[in-house]
């Protein structure tokens, strides 16, 4: 299925994308079942996940149960509502350097012999048609395309063998770099102790879009291959497939859980291939529109704004 967070009447909801819309799952379930209120699974995507079978389960009979009814105030038009990224509050946003060997090769950086994470914070959290902010103390704002995963339970020492077990679902991800920040002066070639600054490079706010689906393991299927496409004003800045990926999902899984507990709405953001702005090509400018598009996860559009 596909999943969606959105905003309608300032309150946060779970919607289910059909063919009709928008099915406004806590609006359905006070119809349905001739309840004032609903439960907080139909209002927290991370409480949806958390659930488990059961939460999913309601979800399948919500939509049963609303199209048996054809009532069209149950559905809503994605135009009309605000979407929020599908996890507005993860506990940890994850992201994996140089999993791409192509990408490291354009930045003169080699695959390391293990996953390298760095995080970013909630702040860094956008939907969906939200703007991404070029900083008033940076020119080099770059972009990322990349499959996040969704961890859909909770685990701490997973095993590659039973990796995707814990596997939510998938959505978009654009890892936004601030290039000026991240390198220290004379990176690659030039090295000092502390390496990149990763919070200064990769957490600013807006530096995660992401969205505007979850889609569920079941209906992705074998996430290998899916192709990856970034589009800057409709030109192709990125293109690569997933099957590229040189440390696979159940091995980055494996890697992070060790010692780390991993909880249902955690991201997990898998890497990038090649054409990113910092190897050669243009700079995000004020007013460019950026597409992010994977195959049977969704497209992710932001326009980027300068910051006033």
């Amino acid at each position: 299925m596909k999943l969606l967070s959105f905003v309608k009447d300032d309150v946060v909801k779970v919607g289910l994308v059909t063919s009709r819309g928008i099915l406004d799952l806590p609006r359905c379930y006070q119809n349905v079942y001739n309840d004032s209120e609903a439960p907080n699974w139909l209002y927290s995507m991370k409480h949806l996940l958390a659930g488990g079978e059961d939460a999913f389960n309601l979800v399948v009979k919500l939509e049963r149960a609303a199209l048996e009814l054809s009532d069209p105030n149950l559905f809503i038009r994605e135009n009309d509502v605000k979407i929020k990224p599908p996890i507005p509050d993860p506990s940890k946003i994850l992201c994996v350097a140089a999993n791409y060997a192509a990408h490291g090769k354009e930045l003169d950086v080699n695959v390391p012999d293990n996953p390298y994470f760095f995080g970013k914070f909630q702040n860094a959290l956008i939907g969906h048609e939200e703007n991404i902010l070029i900083p008033k103390t940076s020119n080099k704002v770059d972009y990322e395309i990349e499959l996040a995963v969704i961890i859909g339970r909770r685990g701490k020492y997973i095993s590659k063998s039973k990796a995707y077990d814990y596997v939510g679902g998938y959505t978009v991800f654009n890892d936004v770099s601030f290039r000026d920040k991240q390198f220290p002066p004379g990176w690659p070639q030039k090295l000092n102790p502390f390496g990149q600054n990763w919070i200064l490079g990769k957490s600013l706010d807006t530096a995660a879009p992401c969205g505007p689906y979850l889609v569920t393991k079941d209906e992705v299927g074998d996430p290998y291959p899916l192709k990856l496409t970034l589009k800057v004003n409709d030109e192709v800045r990125q293109e690569g497939s997933t099957d590229d990926m040189y440390f696979k999902i159940d091995t980055l899984i494996e890697y992070i859980s060790d010692g780390l507990t991993l909880e249902p709405g955690d991201i997990i953001a898998t890497g990038t291939p090649p054409g990113v702005a910092a190897a050669g090509k243009s700079y995000l400018k004020h007013n460019d529109v950026v597409v992010c598009e994977i195959e049977k996860i969704g497209v992710l559009r932001n326009r980027v704004m300068r910051e006033i």
